[in-house]
């Protein structure tokens, strides 16, 4: 004997404003324009030193390439070398937040007014030739 089941279905509508904003995702977090960049960069901490290429970078961190091993978290000073800037720019600070086979993310911890001053041209620079 074959039992028979019965469901009911209901349907709620609602208002968008009644409904929750949806949360983005992880990739959407950044609030900061990025700007693709090609820029060679040395990082060195307690433990290592090295070498890369900056990916992007945004008034916040940036995205390096390296055949250097780091671990998410890792902390050490970070120079950027910028065509154009007689001095490679200087992060006091740098923390790494991601790590992607040879790539990074970082965030730049702690860097001088000056230092960001120099950013925020460069930024603005990358901008316009967009």
């Amino acid at each position: 004997m074959v039992e028979e089941a019965q469901f009911t279905l209901q349907v709620k509508t609602s208002k968008p404003s009644d409904q929750t904003p949806v949360k983005p995702l992880p990739e959407d977090r950044r609030v900061q324009p990025r700007f693709t960049t090609q820029f060679r960069s040395t990082f060195s901490g307690q433990k290592q030193e090295g070498q890369g290429r900056t990916l992007d970078i945004s008034i916040g961190g940036c995205k390096i390439e390296s055949d250097m091993k780091v671990e998410q978290g890792a902390k050490f000073e970070c120079r950027l070398h910028i065509p154009g800037l007689d001095w490679p720019l200087r992060i006091d600070e740098a923390t790494v937040r991601w790590v992607d086979g040879n790539s990074f993310g970082i965030a730049f911890s702690r860097i001088s007014p000056e230092e960001l001053a120099k950013l925020k041209t460069i930024l603005s620079e990358l901008e316009q030739d967009e």
